[in-house]
């Protein structure tokens, strides 16, 4: 079985994105003569590339961290450079990870409806959407916590590379929580209180020299 991966974080290879699907290839390739690529969508100068990957897919995984309730931009780009694809004999079996930093699951299932339309138009049989969350900057997690998630991702993928298809009941334990309520999300309002919760995000405002901007707004 071959499998072609689009990795749509803005943050390429050093992405949380990477580091998950990374796993569940390490579970697709368990099984002899499975085979895969990895295309990186931060490469804009690649997207011909892209669509002749897409073009000559078995099947995709579309991969990338939800951004405003919605997909990065450069993942519009490339779903829009396969209109010429639409309804096209021969397309590509399609799946999707969305991931993202919110605890609940809730926050991708709008952009889960959009993935599987994507797929009727496309005219690929729609495979499934993984949905993560609590997973940005996972590789910053206790370990314990990450290694559990991973365990979850390379399961999926030993199943998938088996199988071709993603373990409904997998998939839906890796989304749950799909809201949290009581005791979790009193003490989650409580963390949110504090500066640890922003420290993450924080790091990165100053590493693009944009904190003092933080609180900025241009459109108002």
């Amino acid at each position: 079985m071959r499998l072609t991966v689009f990795n749509g974080s803005p943050r390429g290879e050093k992405s949380s994105t990477k580091l998950l699907m990374e796993q569940f290839l390490n579970g697709f390739m368990a099984t002899g003569g499975n085979s895969h690529e990895v295309f990186y969508l931060n490469r804009v100068n690649d997207s011909d590339k892209f669509v002749e990957a897409f073009k000559g897919a078995e099947n995709v995984i579309l991969a990338f961290p939800l951004y405003h309730d919605s997909v990065p931009a450069m993942v519009k780009a490339f779903i829009e450079s396969l209109e010429p694809l639409c309804g096209r004999e021969g397309n590509p079996n399609i799946g999707f990870l969305v991931h993202s930093g919110f605890p609940e699951a809730v926050h991708s299932r709008y952009v889960e409806k959009y993935l599987e339309k994507l797929a009727r138009r496309l005219g690929c049989r729609y495979l499934g959407t993984m949905i993560k969350g609590n997973s940005n900057r996972i590789d910053e997690h206790p370990k314990r916590m990450a290694q559990k998630v991973y365990r979850s991702f390379c399961e999926l993928g030993n199943i998938f590379g088996q199988n071709g298809r993603l373990d409904e009941q997998m998939v839906s334990k890796l989304a749950a929580p799909e809201r949290i309520t009581g005791l979790p999300q009193f003490l989650f309002r409580l963390v949110l209180k504090t500066p640890f919760a922003y420290a993450g995000w924080h790091r990165q405002l100053k590493a693009n020299n944009a904190y003092g901007k933080r609180f900025a707004k241009p459109y108002v």
